[in-house]
């Protein structure tokens, strides 16, 4: 594990074995963070570590001076037969058509993952966390998912350049509305 310092934590690059080790600690930050139910994270944990044999992953985390997980944030390169790319490509065909979908999902780094323990949000610790993760992505584009209402999520991708790709889905299994948000890579430099 490599780290570099900040003024509150230190980050962190995971390699799959730190990021297994790490995995009841991440999905606990997870499920506080967005205020799931009991039980989610052991539905979630299966889904996680298959994430990390995907193509292109990659996982950085924050760190507190005690080495306690502030937050985490994971993707991989998104392709054709990936759950969350086909349910993508369903609603960009539905509503915008065959250039849409090719356009954004031709190539693209799916940010699956991100989340601040809520104590600690606020505190810069997501957009480090962010934009560590996309620093070095070769792919042409980022794209993320994240359920559609007001909240500091959104604050931060709009922030740094995010827009809107498809508003108001839901994804199978789901009741909630979702905005997948995507922009192109790499990120412009923080503004001072």
């Amino acid at each position: 594990m490599t780290a570099t310092s900040s003024g509150y934590t230190r980050f962190a690059r995971l390699s799959q074995a730190e990021f297994r080790a790490r995995l009841p600690e991440a999905l606990d930050i997870y499920v506080s963070a967005m205020r799931y139910p009991d039980g989610t994270a052991e539905q979630r944990a299966p889904m996680w570590l298959t994430h990390a044999l995907r193509e292109g992953w990659r996982c950085i985390a924050a760190l507190d001076e005690e080495d306690t997980l502030l937050g985490l944030a994971y993707g991989y390169r998104g392709s054709v037969g990936q759950w969350w790319h086909e349910q993508v490509r369903r609603g960009l065909l539905q509503r915008d058509g065959q250039d849409a979908a090719r356009h954004w999902l031709g190539d693209y780094f799916e940010l699956t993952e991100i989340h601040v323990r809520p104590d600690q949000q606020g505190a810069g610790i997501g957009e480090d966390l962010l934009r560590r993760l996309l620093d070095g992505v070769e792919n042409t584009r980022v794209l993320l998912s994240t359920p559609e209402g007001t909240s500091r999520a959104w604050k931060l991708y709009r922030r740094v350049g995010f827009v809107d790709v498809l508003r108001d889905y839901y994804f199978a299994g789901d009741p909630r509305a979702f905005a997948i948000l995507g922009r192109t890579l790499p990120l412009d430099p923080p503004q001072a």
